[in-house]
């Protein structure tokens, strides 16, 4: 099973779906944004601090794996110049559902997130990545992408899980048990049997791959950040692991300037 292609077509289906993370953003959201007032998300719940932004007018963003007709719209309408980079062209038509009902300015550009090759060298002042960095392999090449693409002293603003809250028995875990099953590295390609990964693929759901702490925040600092920012946060209602830790995690990286 091919990654990339099957998580384009399931993200697709989401978007037929009506997934949480696929609705585009009302027109009172970005009139709030165009009047200075907004958040956005980098993870479920906690909305990404202003500060790290710094100012956004006219500023070059990219929205890495970020489409949905949401993030970006809003970060576009409070002035900054987006681009969406997304592997689903569904994702990618709910920006451009918003952009042309809001008469924003968006590219749309459709892509792997670990080849960001459409992009030239120092492109960008900031890249907003949400916790979507399970859908791909190889998170080090994503790292080393937007490191390439960003100028220097950009920013980039990620989203990534925890690889423990891929580990327990699922089934456990409805019936309120957390019991550990799996080990690391853990893939939903290659680590489940045909019958557990048919939990995910007879819904039409995306298939992960959790990524170690080592690679996820190693990884941005071997491509050369500087962390300057962290934060934790919890899952969605009702997920039996977030009662006992912050699944989910967030940090701003910094490339340093040039000397």
């Amino acid at each position: 099973m091919d990654v990339r292609e099957y998580n384009r077509e399931a993200w697709n289906r989401q978007v037929a779906q009506g997934s949480r993370w696929t609705l585009p953003v009302s027109p009172e959201v970005i009139a709030a944004a165009r009047r200075g007032e907004w958040s956005v998300v980098l993870t479920p719940h906690k909305p990404v601090p202003r500060e790290w932004f710094g100012e956004l007018q006219g500023r070059e963003v990219l929205g890495l794996a970020s489409a949905g007709g949401q993030q970006g719209p809003v970060l576009a309408a409070a002035g900054a110049r987006m681009t969406i980079f997304d592997n689903s062209p569904a994702q990618l038509g709910q920006d451009r559902l918003v952009a042309e009902r809001e008469g924003l300015e968006m590219r749309l550009v459709e892509g792997d997130m670990r080849d960001l090759s459409a992009f030239a060298d120092g492109s960008f002042d900031l890249i907003f990545n949400p916790a979507s960095n399970c859908f791909v392999e190889n998170v080090r090449q994503v790292w080393r992408e937007a490191y390439r693409v960003l100028r220097p002293g950009g920013v980039l603003l990620s989203g990534f899980c925890n690889p423990i809250g891929f580990l327990f028995d699922p089934e456990l875990e409805k019936q309120g048990t957390m019991q550990l099953k799996y080990r690391m590295p853990y893939s939903d390609f290659t680590s489940l049997t045909e019958e557990e990964r048919r939990r995910y693929t007879d819904k039409g759901e995306p298939l992960c791959i959790a990524h170690s702490l080592e690679d996820q925040i190693g990884g941005q600092l071997a491509a050369g950040f500087l962390l300057a920012g962290f934060y934790e946060d919890l899952h969605s209602e009702g997920d039996k692991l977030s009662e006992y830790l912050s699944p989910l995690a967030a940090t701003r990286a910094v490339k340093p300037a040039a000397r």
